[in-house]
């Protein structure tokens, strides 16, 4: 008679059991890859963040209670990590087309205070963190306001304030430019 579930995470953690915790993954691999491959669309990606899940929950398994099923836990720790890598991935692309957009660089050309300031706005931003930087962006060549930059980056408001003055002070300071008194 093969052990249930809960027998196999007992020994996988009390023994530190490879073979218990591996009989779990062969059981509940084809459920978790389909449920990933349902939420992304990309059978590529899927088995990555699979193997990730399966890794996370190696390292997780201690606080699997049995209060429930281990494959709902399973699904769930699957779930989170689908979460967490689709807004990296969402908040990564949207910092990189506003980073590098020529439009953006366009815009910031045209109207921008921080343009009429900087006329060099590639090599201004050089002299920023990636975060500064992307706030920069963000908020005066997209027009955006902080909380609404807070949101497309997912960083806290008073992270996104501290970018921007940061930012500013950095490219002040190196470019040697006289603070006007309106920010």
């Amino acid at each position: 008679m093969a052990a249930s579930d809960e027998e196999l995470v007992a020994r996988a953690i009390s023994a530190d059991d490879h073979r218990a915790y591996g009989e779990l993954v062969q059981r509940h691999q084809g459920q978790v890859r389909g449920w990933l491959r349902q939420l992304t669309g990309d059978a590529v990606r899927a088995d990555d963040l699979a193997q990730d899940t399966f890794i996370r929950a190696w390292e997780k398994l201690h606080t699997f209670t049995g209060r429930g099923k281990f494959a709902a836990w399973l699904m769930k720790l699957a779930y989170n990590m689908f979460l967490q890598s689709h807004r990296g991935a969402k908040r990564d692309q949207r910092l990189v087309e506003a980073v590098g957009s020529n439009q953006a660089l366009m815009m910031a050309e045209s109207g921008s205070s921080l343009a009429s300031e900087l006329p060099d706005l590639p090599k201004m931003l050089s002299v920023l963190s990636d975060d500064e930087g992307y706030a920069m962006v963000l908020c005066y060549a997209y027009g955006l306001s902080h909380s609404e930059a807070s949101e497309v980056t997912g960083f806290p408001l008073g992270t996104i304030k501290s970018h921007i003055k940061r930012g500013k002070s950095k490219i002040r300071s190196h470019f040697r430019i006289e603070e006007t008194g309106h920010d």
